[in-house]
């Protein structure tokens, strides 16, 4: 008797969304919470804690029947054998305007782009929702629909041109690779996310917002007398105008050697203190000084490298394909019967990644405490919260399976801690 492979995957697919769906609704019920937490309690106005509550309450209504769609349409897609037909259908288009049908690398770019397509189509209504009606209810959303498609055509634009490429190596890659395929897999996916670490700020990001050099004043004075204290490998300073499609907050850093800010025009008028801005970047070259980044990026090569090594063993394997509806074994498609095969593994992965990234996050609260802007630090998180809305009342579960960075009231109360120490 075979093996029920794709009633496990199913199996896993729907337990998968059980817990999750357990965690969401945990997370909905400490959302509906009337009263702050006690860290929090006098931090926080009641006003700003009300539009955050009846904001997140939203959010989680919203992420809720988003799942469901989503878990209905991945298991429609299992059990009906969509991806066999459209494997089928991508051939047949390949055919259809005079290229080579049996070119397995053409193919493949076929099918990816017609998964890219059906994938953007499926989610469409939800990205209109979300931006149009949730977002621009809590007074989030800046786009006009104009905007919106322009900047989801342009998306799925990249997405073909760059994934093409990369998609015909792979097929290359693994026709040739031999014994040391996973290496060769490996080494690739190192190149590629390297490449894309340096091409995507100068090329990619240029094209959905506009970036200028930050003006001189007291705020970039602050920011280079900062870096030049830690040696921070300053090139230049950025404000992105955020502003013109939402009026949430970010900065992030960017380069492999010589690294450049950027800050959001949103945060810089949220803060208003030059202190809080300070603060925030403070807190982004401490993960720089303590190697959170270089530790993550070698925590995600080492994943990549076990995933290239299970995805080999996988596709070796013809009975998984016919599992899954194929009578031949193609190299793309032997990604995505990977993907369901690892999926409550990939989960495990992404808790554990969630957990070390957090730990991280206090880490560089601490840092930023210890050369003097834990106090800044605080209230340019306590301020950040209030514009953005953010969940203020968190589940333990349900964050720690979820978030990446702590929930504020954690950070709040750790931050205050350490000033009772040093007190």
């Amino acid at each position: 008797m075979a093996f029920p492979v794709m009633e496990v995957v199913l199996g896993s697919l729907i337990s998968l969304y059980l817990v999750e769906t357990y965690l969401a609704l945990r997370q909905h019920a400490a959302l509906k919470l009337p009263m702050l937490p006690v860290t929090l309690q006098g931090v926080i106005s009641p006003e700003k804690f009300k539009k955050s509550r009846a904001y997140m309450i939203d959010k989680s209504h919203f992420r809720i029947v988003h799942e469901a769609a989503t878990m209905l349409m991945d298991s429609m897609i299992l059990v009906y054998r969509i991806i066999p037909w459209l494997w089928k259908r991508s051939g047949s288009f390949v055919e259809y305007v005079g290229l080579d049908a049996e070119n397995e690398t053409l193919h493949s770019i076929s099918f990816f782009v017609a998964v890219l397509v059906s994938s953007q189509i499926f989610e469409l209504p939800f990205s209109l929702y979300s931006n149009f009606v949730i977002e621009a209810r809590h007074d989030f959303n800046k786009q006009t629909k104009r905007v919106f498609f322009k900047k989801l055509s342009i998306e799925l634009c990249i997405s073909s041109l760059f994934g093409a490429p990369i998609v015909a190596a792979i097929i290359s890659i693994v026709q040739r690779g031999g014994n040391y395929l996973v290496i060769y897999l490996w080494g690739f996916s190192f190149v590629v996310s390297v490449a894309l670490t340096i091409v995507y700020p100068l090329l990619i990001a240029p094209l959905f917002n506009n970036f200028t050099a930050l003006p001189d004043g007291e705020l970039r004075k602050e920011i280079e007398n900062l870096a030049s204290s830690l040696n921070f490998p300053l090139e230049n300073i950025f404000m992105m105008d955020g502003s013109t499609r939402s009026t949430h907050s970010n900065a992030y850093m960017y380069g492999v050697f010589n690294k450049s800010i950027v800050l959001d025009d949103t945060l810089i008028k949220q803060c208003q203190d030059t202190d809080k801005v300070v603060a925030v970047i403070a807190h982004e070259m401490g993960h720089w000084k303590l190697n959170h980044t270089i530790h993550a990026f070698a925590a995600i090569q080492v994943l990549l490298f076990v995933h290239f090594g299970v995805f080999d063993i996988v596709r070796q394997s013809s009975g998984l394909f016919q599992n899954f509806g194929f009578d031949t074994q193609p190299i793309l498609i032997g990604f995505f019967i990977f993907q369901h095969v690892v999926m409550p593994i990939q989960h495990i992965f992404s808790f554990c990644m969630n957990l070390i990234s957090r730990s991280s996050e206090f880490k560089a609260d601490v840092f930023a405490k210890n050369i003097g802007y834990g106090t800044a630090l605080q209230a340019a998180l306590v301020k950040l919260q209030e514009q953005n809305l953010s969940a203020v009342n968190t589940d333990p579960w349900y964050s720690a399976y979820h978030y990446s960075h702590p929930p504020l009231a954690e950070r709040v109360a750790a931050l205050d801690e350490l000033n009772k120490k040093s007190a």
